[in-house]
């Protein structure tokens, strides 16, 4: 699962990962839940700054900084094999995931929280549980 990027550290990125065949697996609130669950717990063995997420039915986008010596590649791979043997479906992930550098946190985050609305899950930013706009779920103040 570990891809080769020119630049892993230090910058902000905005990670996608996607289900297989864009199941909609997170449509489930248990398995929504476990995500963000699972997300923290990778963080605390693995330690970024965690800066925004989203939780949609068939991928996840998560907006972070990893300081050395961790690698995204680590943590994603710790958080795509942990999710699979957490929910019990085999092939859960696509192979890869997305990255890019972000030069415009607020813009990144701006896209991140209005996916849910985007995609017609939520009224409004805060209204979809599985969001770090939500506020019920804790993340790094990105003034950095």
């Amino acid at each position: 699962m570990s891809q080769r990027h020119p630049v892993q550290n230090e910058d902000v990125q905005l990670i996608t990962t996607v289900t297989a065949r864009r199941m909609p697996v997170f449509a489930d609130p248990a398995h929504a839940h476990e995500a963000i669950e699972c997300l923290y717990r990778v963080q605390a063995r693995h330690p970024f700054f965690l800066y925004g997420f989203v939780i949609m039915p068939d991928h996840c986008h998560f907006l972070l900084r990893v300081p050395s010596p961790q690698k995204i590649s680590t943590i994603m791979n710790v958080f795509k094999s942990g999710m699979t043997f957490n929910v019990g479906i085999p092939k859960l992930w696509q192979a890869r995931y997305h990255i890019r550098s972000v030069h415009n946190v607020p813009a990144a985050l701006r896209y991140i929280r209005e996916n849910p609305v985007k995609a017609g899950l939520a009224e409004t930013n805060e209204e979809y549980p599985w969001s770090s706009a939500s506020g019920k779920w804790d993340v790094t103040d990105w003034g950095l």
